[in-house]
């Protein structure tokens, strides 16, 4: 039986800025980056914003290499690991220069893998990259090519919803709920009884119903009540299960998921101001993705204008917490003066890098945008006392390189259900308007 042949990769720009420790993630196989993408990288390094961070952080991988030759034998990634070769341009192979021109990155790119192939025959050559086009591209010349998916969520129609509903069960259990000590075992669900922690139910019996949810430590079912958040009402059992987990001391990381006008910024920013005496300071951020895939400095005006556009939506939503209130009302004056004296800061995400995150009621908005890699450096960051919440619709994805697969909010609800100190609430009913509800199914 033949051996098989081991892989040799060859990775796109885009591949490095989504995850720059991607090197580590194709076992023993060898890697080729081309010089062209070196050169790509280097136009990234300048700048605030996370792929400006991860381009540096990945010019610092390379160096540590840089006493090996890189350019002839390659250098050794490390134990059980493969080897990394840098290759230089070369001339347009004949087969590529009558239907691609020299000028594009990508075709440098593709060249090099076609030379590949014949310099390496013993090898199984791949293109690897985010961009759709190119991996198009190469197999139109012959040329096998796959997305980066180390961090993809397999199956997305089976991801942790964070809640669940049982019928029929017994209304001596729901009646129980409602009187102290305001909670009761499993047990009444028999062999449905495989609960996560913080896992929210809606208990449904022949009578009555309740809400409830998981108690991480004793494994019982606890009664969650319904109430306001700083003038916020929920209208659904779902919006009552996030304030719930948003308000909650024990719980120190939340994920909100779903479409446009279920409430999840409004619920987030409402319960961080019903719980600010707890924390130093709410801290509310979004990443910034370029319309058109172009960068922000094509924007009018100095970097507070250019940024405004992708902050007003969370100052909307701070104006209808605000409208509660009379303007005599403290609960409106607080909100202004927390502005003023910085308790309260919306700011674009690129901007806590060097920040102390020290008990903070730390909000991140759209962070379906966000890679997993960006998502884990966040979380990293977080300091004593505290809570980070991360809210998005993993269908409404405005960065070119992620999908619902691939982007950091559902490899976030992936891996950390069940944990004692994470909750997750999936938001289905729209609540913006009638309009809004649908438009939001239909179109």
């Amino acid at each position: 039986m033949a051996a098989k042949k081991k892989k040799l990769f060859v990775l796109d720009t885009n591949v490095i800025l989504h995850d720059p420790s991607c090197v580590n993630q194709f076992t023993n196989h060898d890697i080729i980056i081309p010089i062209t993408v070196i050169e790509e990288l280097d136009s990234f390094k300048k700048g605030n914003e996370t792929i400006n961070f991860h381009a540096r952080e990945f010019a610092r991988t390379l160096d540590t290499f840089s006493e090996e030759k890189p350019f002839d034998g390659g250098f050794k990634i490390g134990p059980r690991k493969g080897r990394i070769f840098i290759k230089l341009e070369k001339v347009f192979h004949p087969d590529l220069i009558n239907s691609f021109s020299s000028d594009k990155p990508d075709h440098r790119i593709l060249n090099i893998a076609y030379y590949a192939v014949d310099e390496y025959p013993e090898k199984h050559v791949m293109i690897v990259s985010k961009d759709v086009n190119l991996r198009m591209k190469a197999k139109a010349v012959g040329l096998q090519s796959m997305d980066y998916t180390t961090d993809h969520v397999k199956d997305i129609s089976s991801l942790y919803k964070g809640r669940r509903v049982e019928e029929n069960v017994p209304d001596d259990v729901i009646e129980a709920l409602y009187n102290e000590p305001y909670e009761v075992e499993p047990s009444f669900l028999g062999k449905k009884n495989n609960l996560k922690a913080h896992e929210y139910l809606i208990l449904k019996g022949n009578r009555k119903s309740a809400l409830g949810s998981v108690d991480p430590f004793t494994r019982n079912i606890r009664h969650v009540n319904k109430f306001n958040a700083y003038g916020i009402k929920p209208r659904n059992a779902e919006q009552t299960f996030a304030l719930d987990a948003l308000t909650n001391p024990n719980v120190k990381l939340v994920s909100l998921s779903g479409k446009a006008g279920t409430g999840k910024t409004l619920l987030a920013l409402a319960a961080g101001l019903e719980t600010l005496n707890s924390y130093r300071q709410i801290y509310m951020a979004r990443p910034i993705v370029p319309l058109s895939n172009k960068d922000i400095g094509y924007l009018p005006g100095d970097i507070k204008s250019k940024l405004n556009p992708y902050m007003q939506p969370l100052y909307d939503n701070l104006g209808v917490i605000q409208n509660q209130f009379s303007e005599k009302d403290a609960n409106n004056k607080n909100i202004r003066r927390y502005l003023d004296d910085e308790k309260l800061v919306i700011s674009p995400l690129a901007y806590i890098r060097g920040r102390s995150l020290v008990d903070v009621y730390f909000i991140v908005d759209e962070a379906q945008n966000l890679t997993p890699h960006e998502i884990k450096t966040i979380i990293t960051r977080a300091g004593e006392g505290t809570k980070m919440i991360f809210t998005g619709d993993i269908f409404q994805i405005d960065h070119p390189y992620l999908d619902s697969h691939s982007n950091g909010l559902s490899y976030l609800i992936e891996r950390m259900q069940g944990q004692e100190i994470y909750a997750h609430v999936n938001l289905e009913k729209g609540e913006r308007s009638e309009l809004a509800e649908i438009a939001s199914n239909l179109l």
